[in-house]
């Protein structure tokens, strides 16, 4: 059976209306299949998706998944639909496959993909990458976890094309035939616990995005990350490395203060690291990641280069969101996890007042204190999580409980001098109080706007 007849005429169940949902949708019915899609939210909570639904005459519910979704061939299900749901419980009772987003659009992938997972750093390597193989004047499509579904790329692609997908480890739970021609996995730390179960589960769940390469394939892993090369996960891929050390045996790697890479089998300079506009140590690893992959692609050094000296980074991560009476304010908002503060605690320079907090994905917290020694003034914690941190953390630093973000910055506001910062970086999952973390980063740049603009109290302490 072809790839499109797996999907011509089948009866395709899909839960969830959010974006990977509906790009499913969308490519299962222009490709002939018979999409049903159902959510649990209310149908007042998705108005513009049963519109969109209605006028492509695909079927849906709200308000509940019912066993109409059981008359299905299979089901492809969003990434945010947790696998211990009843009505997938009875799916797998009844034999019916189970499949993520990206599985199923892989399917129809006319080109060629590139996959990124890992723990921290896979929205902005996966974003470098795209700018330097589109700078390369290759056909480029990033997409996955980081916006744009592959189900809706597919559609845009030939077979020249190149998709740049970032994979996380709930889309790689519900893979089969997923084969990416590259391959990377970035880092492994610990990061959703609380769906996976266990340190274990998670990884080996992200040590799926290869289960499927052959010897045609290539997989990329950093040379760095202690927990991958202790246990680096079986593949028939061939296997290279990524390194922010000198170790040359790599395809990528940063030494002498520069960026170097592997071509024509001997070292070749890529730039000195102080040309980087991307800073800190872990986008050190983020950018030979980059190049990493962009030489399975040919991409010359030079052009490489060039997008490292004007790449500024993306939205949500340790992204400057204005200064107000001399204080810094870093938009972190992307860190959910608690490897990713650490991250940012090693790349701010100036004394900090941090907002951590959130819904829990079990983060040991207590790893901050010794990184955060002489650096952290003061904690402000929001959400779920606030009674943990404040047990973890409350005896190091002087914590505080916010009600609000908007609160939370204004109380950091208030204790913080000219010349320090304000960091978002909540080491949490944002879902007890927001849509997502996008939602929750727009949320802190607008309270530092309002503060910017005299529409909040200015205390005494910043004249």
């Amino acid at each position: 059976m072809s790839h499109e007849e797996r999907i011509r005429g089948r009866r395709i169940g899909i839960l969830g209306m959010a974006r990977s949902g509906m790009a499913s949708a969308r490519l299962a019915a222009r490709l002939g299949g018979r999409p049903f899609v159902s959510d649990a939210a209310p149908e007042a909570r998705l108005h513009a998706q049963c519109d969109e639904l209605a006028s492509l005459d695909i079927p849906f519910e709200t308000g509940g998944h019912t066993e109409k979704l059981l008359a299905s061939d299979y089901l492809v299900v969003s990434p945010g639909v947790l696998l211990t749901l009843d009505i997938l419980r009875q799916a797998q009772a009844k034999g019916l496959p189970i499949f993520s987003e990206i599985e199923f659009a892989s399917w129809v992938c006319p080109g060629r993909m590139a996959a990124i997972t890992g723990a921290n750093g896979k929205t902005t390597t996966t974003t470098l990458i795209g700018e330097i193989l589109t700078a390369a004047g290759l056909d480029t499509h990033v997409c996955g976890n980081i916006g744009l579904p592959l189900a809706d790329v597919v559609a845009r692609m030939a077979p020249h094309s190149v998709a740049v997908i970032e994979v996380s480890s709930f889309q790689l739970d519900t893979i089969a035939d997923f084969k990416p021609n590259v391959a990377a996995i970035l880092n492994i730390t610990p990061d959703h616990i609380d769906r996976h179960g266990s340190f274990d589960a998670y990884k080996q769940a992200k040590y799926r995005i290869t289960e499927n390469q052959d010897d045609s394939d290539v997989l990329i892993l950093n040379r760095d990350d202690a927990v991958t090369m202790a246990g680096p996960p079986e593949t028939r891929a061939r296997l290279t490395c990524f390194s922010a050390q000198a170790l040359s045996d790599c395809s990528a790697w940063v030494a002498e203060d520069s960026l170097w890479m592997a071509r024509d089998g001997r070292p070749t300079l890529v730039l000195p690291c102080r040309e980087i506009t991307i800073k800190g140590p872990h986008n050190l690893q983020n950018a030979a990641a980059a190049a990493a992959v962009a030489t399975q692609f040919g991409v010359d050094p030079a052009t490489i280069a060039r997008v490292l000296r004007s790449f500024a980074g993306v939205e949500h991560r340790l992204e400057r969101a204005g200064m107000v009476a001399g204080v810094q304010f870093i938009n972190d908002s992307k860190a959910t996890n608690v490897d990713s503060v650490a991250w940012a605690l090693r790349s701010v320079e100036t004394p900090l007042h941090l907002i951590l907090g959130g819904r829990d994905k079990g983060g040991q917290f207590e790893d901050l204190i010794e990184l955060g020694r002489g650096k952290i003034r003061n904690i402000i914690v929001i959400g779920e999580a606030r009674q943990k941190i404040l047990e973890a953390l409350g005896r190091n630093f002087p914590t505080q409980f916010a009600q609000s973000l908007e609160e939370a910055v204004e109380m950091c506001f208030a204790l913080a001098h000219p010349g320090e910062t304000v960091l978002l970086s909540p080491g949490c999952a944002s879902f007890d109080m927001f849509d997502n973390y996008e939602h929750r980063g727009r949320v802190f740049k607008a309270s530092v706007a309002a503060l910017k603009n005299g529409t909040n109290h200015v205390p005494a302490n910043h004249g």
